[in-house]
C-alpha cells in the first residue's frame, strides 16, 4: 500500500563490469528486471559504438529466423511456442549457432530454389500438353510438305487455313502457338491486326480448366503457388518472316507462353507422349522434394521460436552495453543505473550471479553515487491496480516521491462513474461481463486480444468496480432498467388522504380527499402534513412512490443537484488536503500555512458553508414544515448581496456567522497571492547564499528555481539532515522575486477561479444522471410498454422480438455509448478537478531493462 500512495525511493548506482562479464551480469539483470540503464555515449553515434559488430550480427541472426518462419508458416507447419523463455545464449555458443542458422538457411533456400524451378517446369508442361490438345483441330493437315510458289488460288472456293490453298498463296506459312491470359485476348488481337495489317489468321480456344500463373504470385503469404487463372490457346497462322518476327514481338509485350508448334501429326504424337513422362517424373521429383524440405523445416520448427528469444535477448543485452562507458584502461566497462532502494540487494546478487556463470576472477561490483537529477518514478502496481494506475499516467507521470491519485482513485472514479450511471439492471450487467473477463483472464485468446476487446480485457478490474457501484447506486437512486423496485414498502400511505379517517375539525382545515375529488381530479397529491400519510423515510434510497409521481422528475433534480455539489466539494477539498501530504514529504511546511491553508479557508467559507445549509435544511425542516423552509440558493446569494431588508434565513444568527466567513474568506485571499512571495524575500534577504545538506543520493524534487536559491534552512532534499554547522555546499543563485509573485499570482487566480467552475463543473453527475434516467425511460416507453400492452393473441409472438430489440438498444445504446460518455466525464473530473489540487505530473516512467518487455513474436519482413 506504502508504494501505490508514493513512488519508491530510487537510488543512482555505478555499475563496475569486467569486460568478460558484462554480458552474463547484464543477461542476469535483463531476467529480473531492477535497473533503468543511462545511456553515457548520448554524444556518440549508434554507428560509432563499441558493440555495434554484435548488433549487427543479431539482427542478421534475427533475419535469418524470420526467414525460417516465414517458411514454415507457408508449410502450415504449427511453430511451438514455450511458456518458459530460455535465458540468452552463451558467447561461446554464438558462433555455434550463427553457422547452424546460416547452413539452414542456405539450404532451405536451395531446396526452395529447385522446388520452384521444378513447379514452373511441371506447369510449361502441362501447358504444353493442353495447347497440343486444342491446337488438334484448329488446322487440317494431312500431309507434310513444303511451300512453293504458284499463282495466287480462289479465294472464294478454297479455305485459307487449308495446307493445299496456302501452298497456291506464293508466300511461306508459319504458325505460332501458345496461351494467353483470358483479360489480354482482346488487346492482344487489336495489336496484331493493327501491326501485321491482316497477314495472320489468329484463332482462339478457351481452356475448361484454370492452371496456374507462376508470375503472379497470390496475394496471401501463406502459399508459394501462382494465381489460378483463365487461359486461352491461341494459333497464329502468319506468312512471311518479317511478318513472324513482328507476331513474336508481340508474344513477347503480352506475356504469352510460346510453345514450339509441331509440323506433321507424328511429331505431335511423339510429343504428346514424351510429355506424359516427363510430367509423370516432374510429379515424382517434386513430391520427393516436398517431403524433404518439410522434413527440413518440422526439424526447424522445434528450435526456431527458442533461438529467436535468445537473439531478442542478446540484441536487447548489446544495446544496454553500448550506453555503457569504458575506462581509461578499456578492460572495464562502467555504466550508470536507476535502482530502487528495495532492490539493491537483488542487484549485487545478480552481478554475483554473473560473475560467477562467466567463471571470471575478479566479479562485478556497484555503489551507489550522489546525483542532483530526479529520479524516474516507480510505481508497482499489479493486475488490480494496473488498470487506475494507467489512467493516472494518462494525464502524467507523477512527479518523484508525490502522492500518487491512482491509490484513491480505485474508490473514487468508478464512484463518481456510478453517479452518472446509476441503474442497478444496468450495473448489474456490467458487473457480470467484467466478472466474466475477470474468471477468464488466462484464457490465451482473451490475453492476446486486440483492439477494442483488448481494452475491454485490460481494464476488466475497472469494469468490474464500475459495475458494482451502479448497483449501489442504482438501489439509491431505486432505478432498475427504468422502474422502482418495492423491497421494503413504501413509506408514503394514499388511505390516510380519505377524510373518513379523520374527526370533523381536521378535516375543514386539511384538503382531504373524498370519492368525488378522485373521480373529477386528473391528479391527485399527497398532503404530507396529513397524518398518517408520511410514515417514515424509505429505509435504503428513494421511495418507489416517486416513480408514480409527475413530479418525480423536480424531486430527482434538486436531490440529484444538491447530491452533485456536496460530493464535488469533498473531493476538491480532499484534493487540497492530499497536497499537504505532498509539503510534508517534500519537507516545504510553509507551503502548508502560505498556500494550503488560505486554499482551505477560501473554499470551506463559501462552499463548505453551501455543504452546511444542504445538509442543515435536509435535518432542521420536516416533512410538515417544508412549505416555510427559506431557499439554500437565496440564502447564499444574499451572503454575498448583504441585502437590506432581513430575511428570515435557516437559523439564528446566521447574518453574522455568513459575514464572519465572508471576512476570512477575503482576507485567505491576499494570503494565497503574496504570502509566498514576501515570505522568500525575507529569507533571501537574511541569507544570499545559503547550504543544502546532502546525506546519500537523491535530490528528491524541485518544484521551482526560487525554492532551490531561498530555501536554505528547509531541507528539501529526501533522508537529508537539517542544517547544522552553516553552509556545507554553498550555492547561489539568482533570485528573481517578479518572476516568484507573478506565478503565485496566476496559480492563486487559477485556484480561486477554478474554485468556482470546478463546483459548476460537477454539476455534469446531476446532468449524466438525469440524462441516463430519461434515456432508459424512453426506450422502456417505445418498446417494453407497446409490446406488453398487445392483448394475449398476439402479445406472445410481438413480446420476444420487441425484448430482443430492447436488449439490443440497450446493450448498444445505455451500456456501450452511455456507459462511455460517464467513463470520459469521470476521468475529466480526476483529471481537472481533482489531481490538479495537489499533482504535478512531471515526472519520467522508469523503465527497466527486462526481457519481460520485449516482443516474442516474429517480424514479418522476410529475407
Amino acid at each position: 500500500m506504502g508504494s501505490l500512495f508514493r513512488s519508491e525511493p530510487m537510488c543512482l548506482a555505478q555499475l563496475f563490469l569486467q569486460s568478460g562479464t558484462a554480458y552474463e551480469c547484464l543477461s542476469a539483470l535483463g531476467e529480473k528486471g531492477l535497473v533503468q540503464f543511462r545511456d553515457l555515449n548520448q554524444n556518440v553515434s549508434s554507428f560509432q559504438r563499441k558493440f555495434v559488430g554484435e548488433v549487427k550480427r543479431c539482427e542478421e541472426l534475427e533475419r535469418i529466423l524470420a526467414y525460417l518462419a516465414q517458411e514454415i508458416h507457408r508449410a502450415d507447419i504449427p511453430l511451438p511456442e514455450g511458456e518458459t523463455s530460455p535465458p540468452a545464449p552463451p558467447l561461446k555458443q554464438v558462433l555455434e549457432m550463427q553457422e547452424q542458422l546460416q547452413k539452414l538457411e542456405v539450404e532451405l533456400r536451395e531446396v526452395t530454389r529447385n522446388k520452384e524451378k521444378l513447379r514452373k517446369n511441371l506447369l510449361e508442361l502441362i501447358e504444353y500438353t493442353h495447347m497440343l490438345r486444342v491446337t488438334k483441330t484448329f488446322v487440317r493437315r494431312s500431309v507434310e510438305f513444303e511451300p512453293t510458289y504458284e499463282e495466287f488460288p480462289a479465294l472464294d472456293s478454297d479455305s485459307l487455313l487449308d495446307y493445299s490453298s496456302m501452298q497456291r498463296l506464293g508466300a511461306k506459312l508459319g504458325f505460332v502457338s501458345g496461351l494467353i491470359h483470358q483479360g489480354k485476348v482482346e488487346a492482344f488481337e487489336r495489336m496484331l491486326w493493327r501491326v501485321c495489317k491482316g497477314y495472320t489468321i489468329v484463332t482462339y480456344a478457351e481452356l475448361d480448366e484454370s492452371l496456374e500463373d507462376p508470375e503472379t504470385p497470390r496475394l496471401r503469404v501463406s502459399s508459394l503457388q501462382g494465381e489460378v487463372v483463365k487461359w486461352y490457346v491461341f494459333l497464329i497462322s502468319f506468312w512471311g518472316e518479317q511478318i513472324g518476327h513482328k507476331v513474336k514481338k508481340i508474344c513477347d509485350c503480352y506475356h504469352c507462353h510460346i510453345y514450339p508448334y509441331p509440323s506433321t501429326a507424328e511429331e505431335r504424337r511423339e510429343i504428346q507422349e514424351g510429355l506424359s513422362t516427363r510430367i509423370q517424373d516432374l510429379y515424382t521429383v517434386l513430391h520427393k522434394t516436398e517431403d524433404y524440405l518439410r522434413q527440413v523445416l518440422c526439424k526447424a520448427a522445434e528450435s526456431v521460436y527458442s533461438r529467436a528469444v535468445q537473439v531478442k535477448k542478446m540484441k536487447a543485452i548489446y544495446h544496454m552495453l553500448n550506453m555503457c562507458s569504458l575506462d581509461v584502461t578499456n578492460k572495464c566497462l562502467i555504466a550508470e543505473v536507476w535502482c530502487p532502494e528495495a532492490d539493491l540487494q537483488g542487484l549485487r546478487r545478480a552481478l554475483e550471479d554473473g560473475s560467477r556463470e562467466s567463471g571470471a576472477t575478479i566479479a562485478s561490483f556497484m555503489n551507489t553515487i550522489p546525483t542532483k537529477e530526479t529520479p524516474p518514478t516507480l510505481i508497482r502496481t499489479n493486475k488490480f491496480t494496473e488498470g487506475f494506475q494507467n489512467i493516472v499516467d494518462a494525464y502524467g507521470v507523477g512527479s518523484y516521491r508525490e502522492v500518487n491519485p491512482a491509490l484513491f482513485s480505485i474508490i473514487t472514479f468508478p464512484f463518481l462513474f456510478a453517479v452518472m450511471f446509476g441503474d442497478l439492471g444496468h450495473g448489474f450487467v456490467m458487473f457480470l461481463f467484467a466478472l466474466l473477463l475477470v474468471v477468464n483472464e488466462n484464457h490465451p485468446r482473451l490475453s492476446q486480444s486486440q483492439e477494442i476487446l483488448g481494452m475491454f480485457f485490460n481494464g476488466r478490474y475497472i469494469l468490474l468496480l464500475m459495475g458494482l457501484f451502479s448497483v449501489y447506486t442504482g438501489l439509491i437512486y431505486n432505478d432498475c432498467f427504468s422502474k422502482s423496485v418495492n423491497l421494503f414498502g413504501s413509506g408514503w400511505n394514499v388511505s390516510a388522504m380519505y377524510g373518513a379517517g379523520h374527526p370533523p375539525a381536521e378535516r375543514q382545515r386539511m384538503a382531504l380527499w373524498n370519492d368525488s375529488v378522485v373521480r373529477r381530479s386528473r391528479v391527485l397529491q399527497l398532503d404530507p402534513s396529513v397524518p398518517g400519510v408520511f410514515q417514515g423515510p424509505y429505509p435504503l434510497g428513494i421511495d418507489p412512490i416517486w416513480n408514480l409521481a409527475t413530479n418525480r422528475l423536480t424531486f430527482l433534480n434538486s436531490f440529484k443537484m444538491k447530491m452533485s455539489v456536496i460530493l464535488g466539494i469533498a473531493h476538491m477539498t480532499f484534493g487540497v488536503v492530499l497536497g499537504i501530504f505532498n509539503h510534508l514529504h517534500f519537507r516545504k511546511k510553509f507551503n502548508i500555512y502560505l498556500v494550503s491553508v488560505p486554499e482551505l479557508l477560501f473554499l470551506l467559507c463559501m462552499f463548505g458553508y453551501l455543504i452546511f445549509m444542504i445538509v442543515y435544511k435536509w435535518l432542521v425542516y420536516s416533512a410538515e414544515t417544508s412549505r416555510v423552509a427559506p431557499s439554500i440558493l437565496i440564502e447564499f446569494i444574499n451572503m454575498f448581496l448583504f441585502p437590506s431588508t432581513a430575511t428570515s434565513g435557516l437559523y439564528a444568527g446566521q447574518e453574522h456567522v455568513q459575514r464572519l466567513l465572508l471576512a476570512v474568506t477575503a482576507l485567505a485571499v491576499p494570503v494565497l497571492f503574496l504570502g509566498k512571495p514576501l515570505f522568500l524575500l525575507w529569507l533571501h534577504n537574511g541569507r544570499s547564499c545559503f547550504g543544502v545538506s546532502r546525506s546519500g543520493y537523491t535530490l528528491v524534487r524541485k518544484d521551482s528555481e526560487e525554492e532551490v536559491s531561498l530555501m536554505g534552512s528547509q531541507d528539501i532534499e529526501e533522508g537529508s539532515s537539517p542544517l547544522e554547522d552553516g553552509c556545507r555546499e554553498v550555492t547561489c543563485e539568482e533570485f528573481n522575486f517578479g518572476e516568484i509573485l507573478m506565478t503565485q499570482v496566476i496559480h492563486s487566480i487559477e485556484y480561486c477561479l477554478g474554485c468556482i467552475s470546478n463546483t459548476a463543473s460537477y454539476l455534469r453527475l446531476w446532468a449524466l444522471s438525469l440524462a441516463h434516467a430519461q434515456l432508459s425511460d424512453v426506450l422502456w416507453a417505445m418498446l417494453m410498454r407497446v409490446g406488453l400492452r398487445v392483448d394475449k393473441t398476439y402479445g406472445v409472438l410481438l413480446l420476444l422480438p420487441v425484448m430482443a430489440l430492447f436488449a439490443v438498444l440497450t446493450i448498444f445504446i445505455l451500456l456501450v455509448m452511455e456507459g462511455l460518455s460517464a467513463f470520459l466525464h469521470a476521468i475529466r473530473l480526476h483529471w481537472v478537478e481533482f489531481q490538479n489540487k495537489f499533482y504535478v505530473g512531471a515526472g519520467t516512467k522508469f523503465v527497466p531493462f527486462s526481457f519481460r518487455r520485449l516482443s516474442w513474436k516474429f517480424s514479418d519482413d522476410g529475407a
